[in-house]
């Protein structure tokens, strides 16, 4: 077997393979600590030949372990090593642009391939196109056919529902089996090696009093701490980037899995789940999903954690580990209601969110109208009663809250007290090296104690989330057998329905359309016509195999375009509408536009065709979007084409170059079903079906059919009395025509100017599209953006308050285990300096009082961030609702939503923690050093500098995470977008047989999300990987310094209190820097709101001194004064003024766009 180094993205060792190389190596190194305790802590003696068998076995780990992650197997089918390049030239051309892939092992293990990102986050500010790519297996195409394999696979074995949570959870788990062991092992190698420091510091302090049984064994110590230290770092790191990883594949896989089904729907499917729920399920319940990968080991880690701590405790103490035990399981109880009543809170909360979001979104869709009527500051005010619904509820959360942090921050001093306490009442000796060993593993074993509630909570939160997706899995698609579709050229009928039964519910005693019998050649003409509700689009949708069929049969032949009543426009530019996927061919192109009289529109428009068409199209007016609808079919050259009363958005004139451009003309030869309300369109067509009922009334030719039956009568009558109503109102307003020429003149003077000065404007539109990409600030955050947080609520006063209350904690805290340490007889024959009952007792006073200080601490941060919200949220959306509607015109709704949903939920629950858990983490560094330098100052000589580095390193690193989170924010709303608009052109994208453009479409989305969520997870690790190394470096130096002294220099149980806190020195650091950048992070938050908070508002709504009379207005008038469209272009650009004299105005304006 040959070994050949090489990147990432080739083939490697079988995973099963790696996988026992990895327990191989874990297993080796737990011989070693076993050999390495025996001798420690029970003075026993080791022959040096089990030391040289562990030595070897780690090594040749060690060396299994770098081979099976970065070396390959040379081929095996006859061909020499040299010979490769030659076989595989075609696959060195390719080149990942994946800084994962390619990376080799000692690349992966410090996370060194994250540089060539962080140096160009050095040089200039990131953009979505500096990140890289994502490894293949990380992508949706690389995710998506193994999940969906597995998904399929379990779905057709056992009975029952076809998908369920446990279906879900299984796919799920095949797909990510191996990033699931892997950090498997990585979290039992991090909470082993964890626990090494509080087991052996009893020794450490023997060693220092000069025990003799420890003689000669402090550099083993030594080194036994360094090397867990390494470890408990590097197994940290790993851990925390691969759960990261498989919850960024498991929600990517999740949320493609339910595009595909949406896309799939059946119309009964659709309506009994709404877009709204479906947007959910993307944005909420996947992405808890991928959450819960943070989650996913604690259920037995938790376990072992305890028993791990208990194990330790009882070595040192006995009996008196049994009282620890019983105050962990009350503490844990303890968690219980203030979680339980957290998670109803929560629930409470997300309701009255949903609901106020629903009522925001609304307004937002209607603001036009709200404005025009004045009624913005009403709806305003129901939208703040919403809020306060909410706030009550947001309340109770944060005040919950602080019955939590109280419990985990008291946790370890309760069980602490209660250990000590059995130990006094038990007679067990205490000594400092087993108190000092015994503290260690309280604050150790805190974690646990604070993670299984809030555990049990995310299983149960996913649990729902799970249940949610694998509910709408389970919804009904649209039947692929419905319509027999036939290759293009293999018959002369294009359509053909024979005894045809149609019913939207699925119900056959109410069906929809009954006894369809028609059939259209291919180049023919057929148009539908009837009165409102005969079933003529319910006709088109049964082509389409959108009703539920329950007889008979449809037959289609070719490819087929259609062309819905209701324009569906996506978001884009216009070019991109037309093309629908389809390469560029400027004739055939220009000849589309000519036929759709869009030329015209595109020339008034200052981008063309480029121009990006707003939000549902809001930039275009009815009868452009339904001409581009056309343009988009005519453009796809298909065989059939469907038209659901294309003309009913545009003028009469324009409809009828329509119908002669496009029907008579382009589609002349086509096979082409029209339904219209037009009667002057039916002569045109060979077959007429009129429609009563949901039956065909009446089928033939225009002459044929006219009078042969009442039906087509009764509409052709129809048409004459509404020509005659015309007429009538037209004689008794015949003023009116002298006004609507003049209107034309000026109308038709204004555009003629507009032409003459549009090349002047258009220097000024540099970027003039009507919607932008979202903004986003660049660079660091400002400071004033931290300053305007702390100092809204209150003007600041509660900031100092908390900041006092958390030193005293620190100090209290420091001081009741100093005593301890101080108090504590060095060995059980030393003479100890105070009482046992005098020990505990201090202990107590010291340990509560600390733990009123955490209380007090949260209840002041809790007011401020409740206090601070308000206000915030208040300010924001008066911004809103008070900014003219040219902002509105702008600005997607989803960009508003997404600050006023996600953004406000940070400043609600997260934003005062993470700044509070800055200032808290740099106080308790503070209060580590300072108990360090008390046994050794020249500890100063290292941690200046690495102090210093820590800073530059955070600089570098802040960079790029700031840019990377921004891009976060901003990349989720285009999936959602796409998800909305697919869901609601559903049956277009269908019937163009577009499914697989668009689901390519939402992968490169999802991808592009996926980017700057997995190297900022990376650029984290990044971090606290070179962090931890200076850690592990000074937590080194000050004990290599400590054994270095002789006996009786320093005290004993002080210089074991040192180390009990360098223990966390590297996980403080870290968590300062983490804290600091996480802040950073999510400060954007706050700064995106202050951003829509000084957003150019309307002018007032009244002045003082305004009187206006009671019968105002008294008379109408109309003004357009040089009137503009948000810098788009003209529509009006001279004065235009139209008096109505109290006389109604009947004319009807066209004013082209």
């Amino acid at each position: 077997m040959q070994l050949e180094y090489r990147g990432r993205g080739e083939d490697r060792f079988p995973a099963p393979l790696r996988l026992w190389w990895a327990l191989f190596l874990l297993l080796s190194l737990v011989a070693v600590a076993v050999h390495a305790a025996t001798s420690l802590c029970y003075g026993l003696p080791v022959p040096a030949l089990p030391w040289a068998r562990d030595a070897v076995e780690v090594i040749a780990a060690v060396a299994l372990l770098v081979a099976g992650f970065s070396a390959k197997r040379a081929a095996t089918t006859g061909g020499s090593a040299s010979e490769e390049p030659l076989l595989n030239s075609a696959s060195d051309d390719t080149v990942d642009a994946s800084l994962f892939t390619s990376a080799g092992f000692l690349s992966v293990l410090t996370f060194s391939w994250m540089g060539p990102l962080f140096a160009v986050g050095h040089r200039k500010t990131l953009g979505l196109d500096d990140v890289p790519d994502l490894d293949h297996g990380d992508s949706v195409a690389g995710l998506l056919p193994s999940f969906k394999t597995n998904l399929e696979a379990l779905a057709s074995s056992g009975s029952g529902p076809k998908f369920t949570a446990f279906k879900l959870t299984r796919a799920l788990v095949r797909t990510v089996w191996w990033h699931i062991a892997v950090t498997a092992l990585y979290a039992l190698i991090y909470n082993l090696a964890t626990y090494v420091g509080p087991y052996l510091i009893d020794s450490l302090v023997q060693y220092l009093n000069g025990d003799e049984r420890y003689a000669g064994k402090g550099k083993l110590l030594v080194v036994t701490f360094i090397v867990a230290k390494v470890f408990e770092c590097l197994s940290q790191r790993h851990w925390f980037f691969r759960l990261q990883q498989a919850g960024i594949r498991a929600r990517s896989a999740l949320v493609s899995v339910v595009y595909q089904k949406g896309l799939s729907l059946s119309s009964s499917s659709r309506q009994s789940c709404t877009s709204g729920e479906m947007i959910n399920i993307i944005s909420v319940d996947a992405d808890r999903v991928g959450i819960f990968s943070w989650y996913m080991h604690d259920p037995w880690l938790v376990p072992l954690q305890v028993g791990l701590a208990l194990f330790i405790l009882y070595s040192t103490l006995g009996v008196a580990s049994l009282a620890a035990l019983g105050a962990t399981i009350a503490v844990m109880l303890a968690n219980v209601p203030p979680m339980k009543m957290q998670e109803k809170f929560q629930q409470k909360l997300m309701d009255c969110k949903d609901v106020r979001m629903k009522a925001t979104s609304e307004i937002l869709r209607n603001m036009r109208i709200l404005k025009l009527q004045g009624w913005e500051m009403k709806f305003l005010s129901k939208i703040n009663d919403l809020r306060t619904t909410e706030t009550s509820w947001l309340k109770k959360y944060l005040y919950t809250w602080t019955a939590a942090t109280f419990v985990f921050w008291g946790a370890p001093t309760f069980v602490a007290v209660a250990t000590f306490g059995a130990c006094m009442l038990l007679g067990i000796p205490l000594d400092s090296g087993k108190v000092l060993s015994a503290l260690a593993t309280f604050r150790v074993l805190q974690e646990p104690i604070y993670n299984l509630p809030d555990t049990i909570s995310m299983m149960i939160q996913t649990k729902v989330s799970l249940d949610r997706i694998a509910s709408f899995l389970c919804l009904e698609e649209s039947p692929m057998d419905a319509v027999e579709r036939l290759p293009s050229g293999s018959s002369n009928v294009a359509i053909e329905v024979s005894n045809g039964c149609f019913s939207w519910d699925g119900s056959p005693e109410l069906p929809t359309l009954k006894d369809l019998n028609f059939q259209a050649r291919q180049g023919m003409h057929v148009a539908v016509c009837g009165t409102v509700g005969s079933g003529k689009s319910s006709l088109l949708s049964c082509i389409l195999g959108e009703v539920p069929k329950l007889s008979g049969e449809v037959k289609t032949c070719g490819t087929m375009a259609y062309v819905s009543q209701t324009a569906w426009i996506q978001s884009g530019k216009i070019q991109d509408n037309i093309l629908f996927g389809k390469e560029m061919d400027s004739e055939k192109y220009d000849r589309v536009l000519e036929w759709c009289s869009l030329k015209k529109d595109l020339e008034i428009l200052p981008f063309g065709d480029k121009t990006v068409i707003g939000e549902r199209g809001i930039n275009l007016s009815g009868g452009q979007k339904q001409r581009i609808q056309i343009a988009r079919a005519l453009y796809q050259d298909s065989d059939i084409y469907l038209f659901d009363d294309p003309f009913s958005a545009v003028d009469a004139h324009t409809g009828s170059h329509l119908f002669k451009e496009c029907l008579l003309g382009a589609l002349a030869s086509k096979t082409v079903v029209y339904v219209t309300h037009q009667i002057e369109f039916l002569p045109a067509a060979d077959l007429i079906l009129v429609m009563k009922g949901g039956r065909i009334a009446q089928a033939g030719k225009y002459n044929n059919i006219l009078g042969s039956g009442e039906e087509l009568m009764e509409l052709v009558g129809a048409h004459q009395d509404a020509l005659t109503a015309l007429d009538v109102i037209e004689v008794a307003n015949g003023g009116s025509e002298k006004l609507s020429s003049s209107l034309s003149r000026s109308l038709s003077s204004a555009e003629e100017k507009d032409k003459q000065n549009g090349k002047e404007e258009g220097d000024k539109v540099q970027s003039g599209q009507l919607v932008q990409e979202e903004e986003r600030e660049k660079g660091r955050v400002g400071f004033w953006v931290y300053w305007k947080y702390l100092t809204l609520a209150y003007g600041g006063a509660l900031v100092p308050f908390v900041l006092i209350a958390q030193l005293l904690f620190q100090v209290l805290q420091i001081a009741s285990n100093y005593w301890m340490a101080w108090a504590s007889p060095v060995s059980e024959d030393a003479e100890p300096p105070v009482s046992m009952s005098t020990l505990i007792y201090v202990f107590v006073a010291l340990a509560v009082a600390s733990s009123l200080c955490i209380l007090v601490r949260a209840l002041f941060v809790v007011t401020a961030a409740y206090k601070t919200a308000t206000l915030l949220f208040n300010k924001m959306h008066m911004a809103i609702f008070r900014a003219p509607m040219s902002f509105f015109d702008s600005t997607p709704s989803g960009r508003i939503l997404n600050r006023a949903s996600t953004d406000q939920s940070e400043v609600d629950t997260y934003i005062a923690n993470q700044m509070g858990y800055v200032a808290f983490s740099i106080i308790q560094l503070v209060g580590i050093i300072v108990v360090m330098s008390q046994v050794a100052w020249q500890v100063f000589v290292v941690f200046i500098p690495v102090i210093i580095i820590f800073l530059c390193y955070q600089r570098y690193y802040i960079e790029t995470a700031r840019e990377l989170q921004r891009l976060v924010g901003v990349c989720k709303a285009p999936i959602i977008q796409h998800f909305a608009e697919s869901i609601s052109g559903s049956t277009t994208i269908r019937s163009f047989g577009k499914e697989d453009q668009f689901v390519l479409t939402n992968s490169h989305l999802i991808d592009a999300d996926s980017r700057p969520k997995f190297y900022n997870a990376a650029a984290m690790e990044w971090l606290c990987f070179r962090l931890d190394t200076l850690s592990s470096f000074t937590f080194a130096f000050a004990l290599i310094f400590l054994i270095s002294l002789p006996t009786g220099i320093i005290d004993p149980g002080i210089a074991g209190l040192a180390v009990t806190y360098g223990l966390n020195l590297n996980m403080l650091q870290a968590w300062v820097v983490r804290s600091m950048c996480n802040l950073e992070n999510k400060i954007v938050s706050v700064e995106r709101i202050l951003q829509y908070i000084s957003i150019p508002e309307e002018p007032p709504l009244s002045t003082s001194g305004d009187k206006l009379p009671h019968n105002w207005p008294s008379e109408g008038e109309i003004q357009l004064r040089n009137l503009h469209k948000f810098d788009i272009f003209a529509i009006v650009s001279e004065l235009l003024e139209i008096q109505s004299d109290g006389k109604r105005i009947a004319d009807s304006v066209f004013c082209q766009m």
